[in-house]
């Protein structure tokens, strides 16, 4: 009978970070769970590996959460993770022009009621209190383009709303999701600045993030098995029955639930009628093999340049560019010589450019418009043992760390409510 299924077992396609946190959850409360992944390591997109071409390790892109993530937070926890997020200790934003060398912070305070945008010396250069007033309307409950719902011009939308709005939704700005930008300001910017606060992994995305999470499941006798690809999925009536791994259907048990934390593309061609994004945009980063000079801000907002973020890294330097379709055909050379132009002027660095790296993700994320975030899935299925985990399903935030992370608790709180 419908009303009797319960779980007690999980397969869970994809090792990233949606199907590491279902795992997480899933097996501390109990629930025996095995995952597999087509790739050679774990991790997904926030990835770590050692680059031979550098010398170091370095991550698949400059990735970074905000101390108000509450998922980051949970995730962490549960893993044990001691690798600590660095960051400022309250939300400074430092930015500088390339094109006349002025260098500027935004400064919000701690609390909840915004009073730095009374004082000239935290607010955006150049504005008023009532350029401010403005962004009531950006938080409302309502989609739509945001460029038909605020101004996109001035001062506030210029030198701070846009730059990490595009960082954030990875979409230029005006043409993204006013939605998922509401849903974004009112969990960090509209809490205060001890939710606002930009954390980097330090040494790495897999130290802070993978790897702590790779030893707990270990710890709890939970398989991860790597170069594993699922290819089909056999479907009967209202179930999941079977899993083609390359070898042949296997049997999905009747207490088994089936979670597929996989690209949004790689599901639609394992799940007939799934509608699921199909835009994506890319993000090209940039790594230096030098070490931050003394003084260098550990993440400096760039106008005027190609790139848009410069990181300062003990043993590195990297620069991120966001939505950079126009960039992910250009030659690797000339993108990096671009790069260390950048980061020479922003940091007034006057040396030959050292051993680099240049690293392309040309589907990063899925393109943050309305109509995109309205192809965005649930967790659960018309199959009653199916369910879907990635920051590309119906988070309501855009495709984030976060983003994944709650993915992972969403479908797992499925699971265990059967």
């Amino acid at each position: 009978m419908a009303d009797a299924l319960s779980f007690t077992r999980a397969t869970i396609a994809g090792a990233g970070l949606a199907g590491l946190c279902a795992a997480v959850t899933l097996r501390k409360a109990g629930v025996a769970v095995s995952i597999a992944d087509s790739a050679a390591q774990a991790g997904g997109r926030c990835r770590s590996y050692h680059d031979p071409q550098l010398g170091l390790t370095i991550d698949n892109g400059n990735h970074l959460v905000l101390s108000g993530n509450p998922a980051v937070a949970r995730f962490r926890s549960a893993v044990s993770a001691t690798t600590p997020l660095t960051g400022p200790d309250h939300a400074d934003f430092t930015f500088q022009d390339l094109t006349n060398s002025k260098r500027w912070a935004v400064r919000i305070n701690d609390g909840a009621v915004p009073w730095w945008i009374a004082a000239p010396a935290r607010r955006v250069p150049g504005s008023r209190i009532s350029d401010y007033l403005p962004l009531a309307k950006l938080l409302s409950n309502r989609e739509g383009r945001i460029d038909q719902r605020i101004a996109t011009h001035g001062p506030v939308w210029s030198l701070l709303l846009e730059p990490i709005l595009l960082a954030a939704l990875n979409t230029a700005p005006g043409e993204s999701s006013a939605l998922l930008a509401a849903n974004v300001l009112r969990e960090t910017i509209a809490k205060g600045g001890r939710a606002m606060r930009p954390l980097i992994a330090e040494p790495s995305l897999a130290a802070a993030f993978i790897d702590p999470a790779l030893a707990w499941l270990d710890s709890q006798k939970t398989p991860v098995t790597l170069g594993r690809r699922l290819r089909g999925i056999a479907f009967d009536d209202d179930r999941a029955t079977g899993l083609d791994w390359g070898a042949g259907i296997e049997p999905v048990a009747a207490d088994e639930a089936v979670i597929l934390a996989v690209p949004p593309w790689v599901a639609t061609s394992l799940v007939p009628t799934l509608q699921a994004p199909d835009d994506f945009r890319a993000i090209v980063n940039g790594h230096f093999a030098l070490p931050a000079p003394a003084g260098a801000p550990p993440m400096l907002g760039l106008f005027g340049g190609t790139a848009e973020w410069l990181f300062a890294f003990p043993d590195r330097l990297s620069v991120t560019v966001s939505a950079a379709d126009r960039l992910v055909e250009m030659d690797r050379e000339a993108l990096a010589r671009g790069f260390w132009a950048d980061i020479q002027t922003a940091l007034g660095i006057d040396a030959p450019m050292p051993a680099w790296q240049i690293v392309k993700e040309k589907r990063a994320t899925f393109a943050a418009t309305p109509e995109q975030n309205a192809k965005r899935p649930l967790a659960a299925t018309r199959w009653r043992n199916l369910f879907l985990a990635g920051d590309w399903t119906a988070t309501g935030l855009p495709a984030t760390i976060e983003g994944a992370l709650r993915s992972g608790e969403t479908v797992a709180r499925l699971v265990l409510a059967r």
